[in-house]
């Protein structure tokens, strides 16, 4: 136990201390221990009287992260701390790095989820440290993963006129086109009220990520679709769209989710999930030639490189202007 908590003090002073220091330093310690026993504190009670995780989260959920955030940032710590099996003051770079390799490996997951999971544990461990919980976070030199660049698959026009031709109500109808033409957060769109909505000019305020409100604009199609599936509701909830059933609750996440899944297998088209509309809209915004910035506002991304990686570039457009430029 001496000899750890020992090891543990010099590698917490190797990025302060040169190596006579480093030498002088385990001399001194080594003295300092010579005829003194070291007894480990039950971890438990420190983990009773301190709780890293509910703390961190509880900062997260301050800063604005949405409860399905919170829930993921919940299950990835909370499996690395189990697997790991050590207080956190005593995590080194090395059980972060083989942790993180052990996990690609048993779950075959993607380089992105991949290195989702190592962002987390990065954020967790720079709060420890920023909170002086600890003094330097091990993740420091775990850099990203490099992921490639990949084409993400948008929805053409005809597969939108598929989907809109196969609602079998007025609501998913409503719903197909209200995606399509604003590009919300289905995150977004089921926080929507009634009352957000202004019909007149074709626009509607919605709450995206950080509790940050912004405009977002619809077309001609979607305001008539919206107002005939309003007119024939029969319910008094506030909610722009409700569930089909009695007793007509706000429509959740995972309702609009499993819908379009359906609809998509149906017809036989691949991937219809909410958030491919989004990055249909941001593509043929860039292709007709709407500025980035306003994309960037349109989507709500603080951060102009998020709006880049959404829009993928159509090659037909590059081959005509590398024809047109380039010869």
């Amino acid at each position: 136990m001496k000899n750890l908590v020992i090891t543990e003090i010099m590698q917490e002073m190797v990025g302060y201390l040169n190596n006579e220091q480093l030498e002088k330093l385990e001399e001194t310690l080594n003295y300092t221990f010579w005829n003194k026993d070291i007894v480990e504190k039950d971890e438990s009670k420190i983990n009773d009287e301190i709780d890293y995780l509910i703390e961190f989260l509880s900062a997260k959920k301050v800063e604005g992260c949405s409860e399905r955030t919170l829930s993921y940032y919940k299950s990835t710590i909370n499996k690395m701390l189990e697997i790991l099996n050590k207080p956190v003051r005593r995590i080194e770079t090395s059980d972060l790095r083989s942790y993180i390799a052990s996990y690609a490996d048993t779950n075959k997951v993607s380089k992105t989820t991949l290195d989702n999971i190592r962002r987390i544990i990065s954020s967790f461990f720079s709060w420890l440290e920023e909170e002086n919980h600890i003094i330097k976070s091990p993740a420091r030199r775990i850099h990203k993963i490099r992921t490639g660049t990949t084409i993400k698959a948008v929805y053409t026009d005809e597969e939108l006129e598929l989907l809109r031709d196969s609602c079998d109500n007025l609501r998913d109808l409503a719903i197909i086109d209200f995606l399509a033409s604003t590009g919300v957060r289905v995150g977004e769109l089921v926080k929507i009220d009634i009352s957000d909505i202004d019909f007149d000019k074709r626009e509607c305020i919605v709450l995206g990520k950080g509790n940050k409100e912004r405009i977002v604009y619809f077309d001609a199609r979607s305001k008539i679709h919206i107002l005939d599936y309003l007119e024939n509701r029969t319910d008094e909830n506030e909610a722009l769209f409700v569930s089909l059933n009695k007793p007509h609750n706000r429509i959740k996440i995972s309702g609009v989710e499993i819908r379009l899944k359906n609809i998509g297998k149906r017809l036989n088209i691949e991937k219809v999930h909410p958030h491919k509309f989004r990055r249909t809209l941001a593509t043929k915004a860039i292709d007709k030639g709407m500025p980035i910035e306003q994309v960037q506002t349109l989507l709500g991304h603080t951060k102009i490189d998020t709006t880049l990686h959404y829009a993928m570039v159509n090659q037909n457009n590059v081959k005509q202007s590398h024809r047109k430029y380039i010869g």
